[in-house]
């Protein structure tokens, strides 16, 4: 797992070299920037650490920089991006690549060189030689969406960088107004930290005072108050989006969007789905469908299924009608609550 591996470079503890692959970029970034952080006196990165794209670079040229000696220090770090004879993606490659004599260098990697992988990709070639051999030598790092056990240790460990702690009940309201971007889970990490260093603690208050709600999110609150028959602070929110120059189709899509999901988390818990598998099936977060399931419960199929018919009709008007399209949200609204 990606933190156990995290634990590992703070404490000193180095692989010569390291996979890196997957489409959450946020892990691929991190694990870089830690172990350059690690690795690297902010005056020895100039000479001894270089990055190779491997579309416009040979990998005979990157190898041949891992076997010099560093410049002025006892470590050097090299970073190949863009690894595509990794994967099974039919692309004309500009360059050929050496790969026997990759294969060479992972059996004996020089001692004195961390070289870091860098594959953006959400799968590799496991039948490719290459890959097996990367697999069976290299520290890999999956880089793919945390669950939400793993972002939850994760958030407690950044908040402990910084020396502080979080409630339990701030962690949980963070992950649902933020959602599970880590980037933006990082950043309001950040200015949560810096608010709490006082108390050393950041409790649930806080969170709601200081956390960004993404679009997605102020919807997902619209409609938690329409399910709880609150419609004038449902407005209040619609309103808020319109001056945020929000476009009116744009929220009704991801309202359709949310009640989708509501509607499928419900079917699928009823044929016998778990949440990870319901995840699974509709490629999305779990935390998304926690969230869901929860809001499915303050419906019955007859609601849903009414409701879908209404958000469907509103999509028609405002594609084909001459209504004021916030108009038309906003009566949508009105019928919702009944």
């Amino acid at each position: 797992m990606v933190l156990d591996i995290w634990k590992k470079i703070k404490k000193g503890d180095f692989a010569p070299v390291y996979l890196l692959y997957g489409k959450e970029a946020f892990l691929i970034n991190e694990t870089k920037q830690l172990l350059l952080d690690r690795l690297l006196k902010e005056d020895e990165k100039d000479f001894n650490y270089t990055a190779y794209d491997l579309e416009e670079t040979p990998i005979e040229v990157a190898l041949e920089d891992a076997e010099t000696f560093p410049f002025l220090g006892d470590k050097k770090v090299i970073f190949l991006h863009n690894p595509q004879f990794l994967t099974s993606e039919k692309i004309k490659e500009k360059i050929d690549h050496n790969l026997s004599r990759f294969e060479t260098y992972l059996k004996e990697p020089a001692p004195y060189t961390v070289l870091v992988i860098s594959a953006p990709y959400e799968k590799l070639d496991e039948r490719k030689k290459i890959t097996k051999e990367l697999k069976r030598t290299a520290e890999v790092v999956e880089a793919k969406k945390l669950n939400e056990h793993e972002l939850k240790s994760w958030v407690k460990e950044r908040a402990k960088g910084y020396g502080i702690d979080i409630e339990p009940s701030a962690l949980e309201l963070l992950l649902t107004l933020a959602g599970t971007n880590m980037f933006m889970l990082a950043s309001e990490m950040d200015k949560l930290a810096l608010y709490a260093q006082d108390e050393k603690m950041i409790h649930a208050d806080l969170v709601e005072k200081l956390v960004s709600r993404t679009l997605e999110q102020n919807i997902f609150t619209l409609i938690e108050k329409v399910v709880s028959r609150k419609l004038d602070e449902a407005l209040r929110i619609y309103f808020d989006l319109l001056k945020q120059n929000e476009e009116p189709i744009k929220i009704l899509a991801l309202l359709s969007g949310q009640f989708r999901l509501i509607y499928q988390v419900k079917e699928l818990s009823r044929r016998g789905y778990g949440q990870q598998q319901i995840a699974g099936f509709l490629k999305t977060h779990p935390f998304r469908v926690k969230l869901a399931a929860g809001q499915a419960d303050k419906f019955t199929d007859e609601e849903l299924t009414n409701l879908m018919n209404l958000l469907a009709e509103a999509d028609y008007q405002m594609k084909t009608g001459g209504m004021n399209k916030s108009l038309l949200i906003e009566m949508l609204l009105f019928r919702l609550k009944k």
